[in-house]
């Protein structure tokens, strides 16, 4: 390739590399997309994308091609990637076994053999340290004065998605720590193990989803909202959710209000999650036959987000012990839901249940009630809130 030929292809991957980066949102599918156009751009064998945790003064990273990890994390001033935050400038190594400043216990760990080393620093727009990018190994020779001026051109185009995805994930995590919340409180009258349940249904739902084929966001999407599927309870009387044995016609006529109580503090909501989970809490308990309430709805006329909950909610019901019921065996209610295809619930449904079947028995069996649905929440709060 002649030289103006090599400096076309960079250009245009610059230009790809702008474009690509600039609409991802989830900070974990940015890196590992920045990470791999880096490694393509400057020829090298692997990219690090070190991102500066400001709470434990730490480098970390889930970004290593070819390594086993799943994460990184190297103290602030320590190391290539620590030296390069503290100090905010450029490092390029020719031999990275001579300098004082590489650790060499990553590759004896991994087996893998560092040579070259290039690593810039990632500036947000006030020019602070939010990260490193550190390429290594370059295949051909060593990393020039052009590779420097390339990676720090990725740079600038990086740090501001990068900060981009690091707000939405932190707004993300607000909103679905408020979702979590509104869920506990709707749990927490009628039974002890609230985290537990909501997590069943945030994970069944989810599962149930995927085997449908639904795109991962719709996944996502019915997992952090189904946990509100009974967000109306909060409106029923206590003589009435707590009752020990069976309702009596009117009793039961006032227990099914709680899906319109639900759909009532969950109505004209901005976000996404809210508004699928306003639909999964007017209409979890319509059944597939158009025998369910409150609005008889039939097949299809149930949403989809409702239609997935439904058998998760049952499912999970019928294998926890409630006042009024003594717990099913998983694989006696397995067959009830099986036995309601078509009637109760959406025959795609039952089917994706029944193929994820192993992977619902595996969180059934292992699930933590120091655990919560959603990143971030401590086992402290857990503690407090069941």
């Amino acid at each position: 390739m002649t030289r103006p030929e090599e400096l076309e292809k960079r250009l245009n991957l610059l230009v790809k590399f702008g474009g690509l980066i600039s609409t991802e949102t989830n900070l974990t599918k940015l890196l590992e997309l920045i990470a791999d156009q880096v490694k393509r751009m400057l020829n090298g064998d692997r990219c690090s994308v070190f991102v500066l945790d400001r709470q434990t003064n730490e480098l970390w990273s889930k970004i290593a091609q070819g390594m086993q990890q799943t994460e990184i994390r190297v103290p602030f001033k320590k190391g290539i990637a620590g030296h390069v935050a503290a100090t905010g400038q450029i490092t390029n190594i020719t031999d990275a076994y001579t300098d004082p400043r590489f650790n060499h216990d990553l590759d004896m760990m991994t087996g893998y053999r560092t040579r070259s080393i290039l690593a810039v620093p990632l500036k947000d727009a006030a020019g602070h340290i939010i990260g490193v990018f550190e390429v290594t190994n370059k295949e051909e020779g060593v990393f020039d004065g052009e590779d420097e001026g390339i990676l720090q051109l990725m740079g600038s185009l990086a740090a501001s998605a990068i900060e981009n995805a690091q707000l939405y994930e932190s707004l993300s995590n607000s909103q679905l720590e408020t979702i979590y919340r509104l869920a506990v409180t709707a749990e927490y009258r009628d039974q002890q193990d609230t985290a537990i349940h909501l997590r069943h249904i945030s994970e069944y739902s989810a599962l149930i989803a995927q085997g449908m084929g639904l795109p991962e966001r719709e996944v996502e999407n019915i997992r952090y909202a189904s946990p509100l599927h009974d967000i109306g309870k909060v409106g029923i009387s206590d003589a009435i959710l707590l009752k020990p044995g069976k309702l009596t016609p009117p009793e039961f006529e006032e227990m099914k209000k709680h899906t319109l109580y639900g759909a009532k503090i969950l109505a004209n909501a901005e976000s996404t999650l809210l508004q699928i989970a306003c639909k999964v809490a007017a209409s979890h308990h319509e059944k597939f036959d158009g025998t369910g309430y409150p609005a008889g709805l039939k097949g299809e006329q149930i949403p989809i987000y409702a239609r997935i909950v439904s058998v998760a909610d049952v499912f999970d019901a019928l294998c926890m012990p409630r006042v009024y019921k003594p717990k099913w065996d998983p694989d006696k209610a397995r067959e009830y839901i099986i036995e309601e295809s078509g009637k109760s619930f959406d025959p795609e449904a039952v089917s994706a249940f029944a193929r994820i079947y192993g992977d619902v028995i595996k969180i059934y069996a292992t699930s933590d009630g120091k655990t919560t649905i959603i990143p971030g929440i401590t086992k402290e709060l857990h503690k407090h809130s069941i």
